[in-house]
């Protein structure tokens, strides 16, 4: 699985920006796909995550500001941020959990992820 990352940038604080990470290559048995954003010097943290069937999760720091959403026909996972605030920098990374078969008919999940994408939020 290949995931390609884009629409990061620089926006002043209340602003919006909308992240999109399309999937190409192996993408049968894909299931949750998301967002995860690392800031200089923290960990890694999940923004916002979305099934296969729809159902999103959000990290509470940005409930009520970001939407998850996702073109299956496409492939593609989008994160439109809105109300944007300097804490919110960071960069940002897109992922793709794929469910996939040994050859002993045992399940295993590989998480994939796309290369970062930077938004930076001024105040």
């Amino acid at each position: 699985v290949q995931l390609q990352a884009s629409g990061g940038g620089l926006v002043q604080a209340g602003g919006s920006l909308r992240l999109s990470c399309a999937a190409s290559g192996s993408i049968s048995g894909i299931s949750d796909m998301g967002w995860y954003r690392q800031a200089p010097g923290k960990q890694r943290e999940l923004v916002a995550d979305i099934s296969s069937g729809g159902s999103v999760n959000y990290a509470d720091s940005v409930k009520g500001r970001f939407t998850i959403s996702r073109d299956s026909a496409k492939n593609t996972v989008y994160l439109q941020m809105n109300s944007l605030e300097p804490e919110d920098t960071a960069v940002y990374y897109c992922f793709a959990n794929r469910l996939y078969y040994t050859d002993y008919g045992n399940p295993v999940a590989q998480k994939h992820w796309g290369q970062g994408t930077q938004v930076t939020v001024s105040s």
